[in-house]
């Protein structure tokens, strides 16, 4: 199976995320942890926080209007693996979100980035992980 790397894309996608991050914590006080926002979006409580919730998600999945508006064409979305391979993975991580106390987003970008031990840990093992996985999904089972 090939893999395509767009090491610009890629940058550019890494420093919005990055952008984002140090925008949300320095503007709003708030870890930019997609599922946490994600998962929060259901508590109707505090209209502010649903409402920065809400913008947060609309401007994640604004991304592919975005790059039709600068390059008038939708990013292509090839997935190597079947929908209920997806649907299956997706579940998964969010249970793995539930008992690891947060996501890659979480901890990967923001505990990291404070030093915090237990995202460290968990972004190895988020890592290890899917090393593992993609050594069994190509190498073993041959997928």
């Amino acid at each position: 199976m090939e893999t395509e790397f767009t090491p610009l894309a890629s940058l550019a996608g890494g420093v919005l995320i990055g952008l984002a991050t140090v925008l949300l914590m320095a503007l709003h006080g708030r870890i930019m942890g997609a599922t946490g926002i994600l998962g929060g979006i259901m508590r109707w409580g505090d209209l502010a926080d649903w409402s920065l919730r809400a913008a947060l998600l609309a401007g994640m999945a604004a991304g592919p209007l975005v790059m039709l508006g600068l390059t008038g064409q939708v990013p292509a979305v090839d997935l190597p693996v079947s929908t209920l391979a997806v649907v299956l993975s997706g579940l998964i991580v969010g249970v793995g979100v539930s008992y690891g106390g947060g996501c890659t987003s979480g901890h990967g970008v923001c505990g990291n980035a404070r030093f915090s031990r237990r995202s460290i840990v968990a972004t190895l093992t988020f890592m290890a992980t899917a090393f593992a996985t993609v050594f069994v999904i190509r190498h073993v089972i041959g997928g």
